[in-house]
């Protein structure tokens, strides 16, 4: 195999290990067979592969087929009801609830100032900008996280089925405000919303695949060629706060493409978009650019400033204008979905807490170990997690022992996790603030045991030094409970 092969399969089977660990999908892709079972109207666009593995699939390059995946995900995973009208930008479920999360790690990273000073602490406000008929970033949002949204727009089509999708979901429904981005509307104080009535559903039936209701406009199928606004007259983000506003953060999914053309060059997907959503002069890097431009207008009035965006070479371009700019923090991250990669941008003009020195702070280390040498003939890792759970229970941990299954049921922080270990090699599996750290107990020798821990990438700092003083307790304490001496490996 050529080197330039090696390193596509290194890529392809890196690609699931760069979603977010807290995304619904990271260990499980969507299991099509049961969705099928359950949306009978998705059923109809699953076909299964010939030969023994059988498996379920879908026409990617097929609108209605994404279009009703998308449907279905949020509705099986998430409880949103949604649907869009032909033509629209289809979003992919996997990849836009990647960027919320990654929105999500931010703000604990860096919280805006006004959280830190105990105002408003509970309620995160963000906007996001080119919302589409979709509205799916306010949606996940809202569903996951009870944030509130302002969620902006151009065209009529989307703000009304924005609207429409909004109030299919009554629980979020009053958790985000609709607001156009036209220049002569901004602040949607000139917005016709008699389009929204048009659309909405007087009996109360949700959002399903029959129920692509009529809007005003149009009478009918919605023309996936429905005229482009013109972009001097469409503000991005100056212009559309109003006067006292400020929020946590703003996303955005910016018009990749400088022409339909260039968006509709991929023949394998078929995610739909009108040229309102997919195409801006200069594409992706100089919406983005006036994004910036507006940011440094506003700076303190929105916290996290965030983009999706591409292509790499875009980010690299972008990342350096931000650094030009004087910007006090840059982050960036990947969106994987499938075998296509999208990048996470951020900026702040406020600066992120310093984080201690490593000559006062405790070092956190991802990988320790310690060896339990000399043990006595007949002490086996049943014994040692009975020592384990000894040890625990001293620093306030809630564990519950399952002979039977040699496991623990254990409860720190708040948070659940189960425990396994049996007599040869045991694994004790710990969530600790939603990140995953592992502890294995392995016999080396009779008489040896190797006690290893592993700390779960993404842990915050507190977290890591938790994590580490629990490991520290536990080996003094079989120090002591079996007497013997002690060899660190790490």
């Amino acid at each position: 195999m050529s080197s330039s092969r090696k390193s596509s399969s290194r890529k392809r089977k890196g690609v699931a290990a760069a979603m977010h660990p807290r995304n619904k999908y990271a260990e499980n892709a969507p299991d099509f067979s049961l969705l099928a079972s359950k949306y009978p109207a998705f059923r109809s666009f699953v076909s299964y592969s010939a030969g023994a593995n059988n498996r379920p699939r879908i026409d990617w390059t097929d609108f209605n087929a994404t279009r009703e995946l998308t449907r279905v995900l949020l509705d099986h995973d998430y409880g949103i009801k949604w649907w869009i009208p032909d033509g629209q930008l289809c979003p992919t479920v996997t990849n836009r609830a990647n960027y919320i999360h990654w929105i999500e790690d931010l703000l604990a990273s860096c919280p805006a100032p006004w959280h830190q000073n105990g105002e408003h602490e509970e309620v995160v406000c963000g906007i996001d900008i080119g919302t589409g008929a979709n509205c799916i970033y306010p949606l996940l949002g809202t569903a996951l996280h009870k944030w509130h949204f302002v969620a902006t727009d151009i065209t009529a089509i989307a703000l009304s089925w924005a609207q429409k999708n909004i109030q299919s979901n009554p629980s979020v429904a009053d958790l985000i405000e609709v607001r156009s981005s036209l220049i002569e509307d901004a602040g949607g104080s000139n917005w016709d919303t008699t389009t929204i009535a048009a659309g909405n559903n007087d009996t109360g039936e949700e959002i399903t695949h029959h129920s692509t209701a009529i809007i005003e406009e149009g009478k009918g199928a919605v023309s996936s060629s429905e005229a482009v606004v013109d972009t001097k007259h469409a503000a991005i983000l100056v212009g559309v706060l109003k006067e006292g506003e400020r929020f946590d953060f703003c996303m955005c999914n910016p018009p990749f493409f400088t022409s339909m053309a260039e968006a509709n060059a991929n023949p394998r997907t078929a995610c739909g978009g009108t040229e309102a959503e997919m195409v801006y002069p200069g594409g992706e890097e100089m919406f983005v650019a006036r994004m910036i431009e507006d940011s440094a207008t506003l700076k303190h009035k929105i916290h996290w400033y965030t983009t999706m965006i591409g292509r790499k070479l875009s980010l690299k371009v972008l990342t350096a204008k931000l650094w030009t700019l004087g910007v006090a923090a840059v982050r960036t991250t990947e969106f994987v979905q499938g075998h296509t990669s999208r990048w996470g941008l951020a900026w702040s003009f406020t600066a992120p807490p310093k984080i201690e020195s490593s000559k006062t702070s405790v070092q956190i280390k991802s990988n320790v170990s310690f060896m339990l040498e000399g043990l006595r003939h007949g002490c086996s890792a049943v014994d040692v997690l009975q020592g384990l759970i000894s040890q625990l229970q001293s620093n306030g941990v809630l564990c519950k022992l399952d002979l039977s299954s040699f496991s623990i049921n254990v409860s720190i922080l708040g948070l659940s996790f189960n425990s396994s270990l049996h007599p040869v090699h045991s694994y004790v599996y710990v969530a600790l603030n939603c990140i995953c750290q592992f502890m294995k107990v392995f016999q080396q020798a009779p008489g040896s045991l190797l006690i290893k821990a592993s700390l779960g990438k993404g842990a915050s700092f507190e977290s890591g030094k938790l994590f580490m003083k629990i490991f520290e307790n536990a080996e003094q304490a079989l120090k002591e409970q079996f007497n013997l001496k002690q060899r660190r490996t790490m």
